[in-house]
């Protein structure tokens, strides 16, 4: 019984062990509209560009970082964040998203 019981805690610390973790990754975030030039929505709205490929962000919205028309906004400049999320539906959704200071 204990080497039952010794095998079931083997197998379900190997499965947790083995569980995937949210990949952060840094991306370039702009308004998809004005910087990265996409179609199919009115108005600006975030998006994020993932290995040369656009797309519009679930999860949080352009006005939350800040003015979007400022000299670096999102509608003015192409920035760089740190997300975790993943592309579904040809949207990225977004569980975590941190704009990344300028470089200067």
């Amino acid at each position: 019984m204990k080497n039952v019981f010794s095998l079931v805690i083997l197998f379900v610390s190997i499965t947790i062990s083995a569980q995937e973790k949210p990949k952060v990754q840094i991306v370039e975030a702009s308004c998809g509209q004005c910087q990265f030039g996409m179609k199919g929505k009115k108005g600006c709205d975030l998006a994020v560009r993932i290995d040369g490929k656009s797309y519009f962000v679930d999860g949080t919205k352009l006005d939350d970082h800040g003015d979007a028309h400022a000299e670096d906004g999102f509608c003015s400049a192409v920035r760089k964040a740190e997300v975790v999320g993943e592309v579904k539906d040809n949207k990225f959704v977004v569980s975590y998203f941190k704009l990344l200071p300028i470089k200067e």
